[in-house]
This record gives structure tokens, sequence and C-alpha cells, in this order.
């Protein structure tokens, strides 16, 4: 259920708000004063503001100017003031939406709606796990195409990260020279497969502590290279 703060202090309009939030299913809570308002809204975890600009205290910009500065959710200004200069300072201040008195209930919860639906597709796709081969120490981040020993960032050529990816992506399994260099140039024919040879041997100078006895890329000598779990 998701939690919204109404901080406006006209109570009945307030209430009005509240009763038809909490009709179509959300946790609703109501502050009338400003400075109230923003200590809750900073204190606890709402997952959507409604902010009214005239409130004693502490006004409306104020208020959305603070909270936009601490957390990213949807702030939704109301205002009984139709000028422009005053839904663009609000905007400008962070606000997601800016509505004017008097509004049907019906269009804010469908506002309401509309911006939280946005706010969590968008968190999601934050929240979406990069793609990530960890081996003893090894970590090769594939979404962001970096990889990092025990910590320490190490810089690979785009075909050495191409390499080092697909050979820990299939371990314990051996390729030979030629199928690594078909599946990383994509050449059947063209080129000279001894760019593997180079390759690995670069990949090793950067991830092995002993390149004479790798503990991650093994020579499978007469055939060709493992990458050893």
């Amino acid at each position: 259920m998701s939690k919204v703060l109404i901080v406006e202090d006209e109570l009945s309009i307030a209430e009005l708000e509240k009763d038809y939030l909490e009709l179509s299913s959300f946790e609703v809570e109501i502050e009338t004063d400003g400075q109230q308002g923003l200590e809750k809204a900073l204190k606890e975890d709402f997952d959507m503001i409604i902010l009214d600009i005239m409130l004693p205290e502490v006004d409306g910009f104020e208020i959305c100017k603070q909270i936009r500065e601490a957390k990213e959710i949807p702030i939704l200004m109301v205002s009984a003031r139709k000028e422009d200069i005053d839904k663009i300072r609000g905007l400008g201040l962070g606000a997601d939406d800016y509505i004017t008195k008097p509004f049907s209930p019906s269009e804010l919860v469908a506002r309401v709606k509309a911006h939280l639906n946005r706010y969590q597709r968008l968190v999601n796709n934050q929240m979406e796990a990069n793609d990530i081969i960890e081996i003893r120490g090894l970590k090769i981040d594939k979404t962001a195409r970096r990889v990092y020993l025990n910590g320490e960032e190490k810089v690979f050529t785009t075909k050495e990260f191409d390499l080092l990816t697909f050979l820990a992506g299939h371990p314990n399994r051996v390729f030979t020279k030629e199928e690594l260099f078909n599946k990383i140039w994509d050449m059947e024919s063209l080129g000279d497969i001894a760019t593997v040879t180079v390759h690995i041997k670069k990949i090793r100078e950067k991830i092995e502590v002993n390149t004479a006895k790798p503990q991650y890329i093994e020579t499978i000598w007469g055939v060709g290279y493992r990458f050893k779990m």
C-alpha cells in the first residue's frame, strides 16, 4: 500500500483528498502546519507528497525545496493561485506536477496514481542488478563492462574484455584458439589466430598473480584454453 502525505492547511480539503485516496487503497496522513509537514516528510517514509503552497510557518515552495534536496519521491503541488510564475517556480524547485484549486478529487487520484506508477518504474529500472560474474576475487561486470581484481579495477580493451567474459561465462570448458577467434573476432578464415594467444597473455598479466601458474585461464596444451572454476 502506497503511503501519501498531504500537507494542507484547509482541513476540509485535506480530508476530502484523504477520503478519495483511501478509497483507492492509499494510506494517507495529513499535516496542516508547514513546519510539521516538512519535519514529517523528512523523517518518515512516504511514497508521495501532496503539498499546498500557502501554508502557515513554512510555505510549500520551501518545503518542496528541502524535500527534493533529501528525497526523490514524487511531489504534487496544490494551489488556488493560477499564476504561471507559481507553477514555474514550483516545478523549478523539483515538484513533479502542479494542480490548481478547485479540482475534482478523481483528477487528484488519477495524477497521484500516474506519478507513483512512473516513479516505481524508474526505481525498478535503477534497481535492476548488473550482470556480474564473480570468481575468487575476480569480478566481471558485464553490464558496465568493467573488471575488478580484489576490488581494484583493471583496464581492459574491448576484445580483451569480450574474450575474458566469454571464457568466464563458460567455465571448465576447453576452447580451441580457432573457436575463440571465430567467436570473439567473428571471422572464420581471415586474420591470424595468434591474436588469441596475444590477448590471453595480456589478460593474464592483468588478473593473474603468477602468469606462469595461472589460477583463472589455463592452457590445455595441444588444445586451447579453459577458464578454471
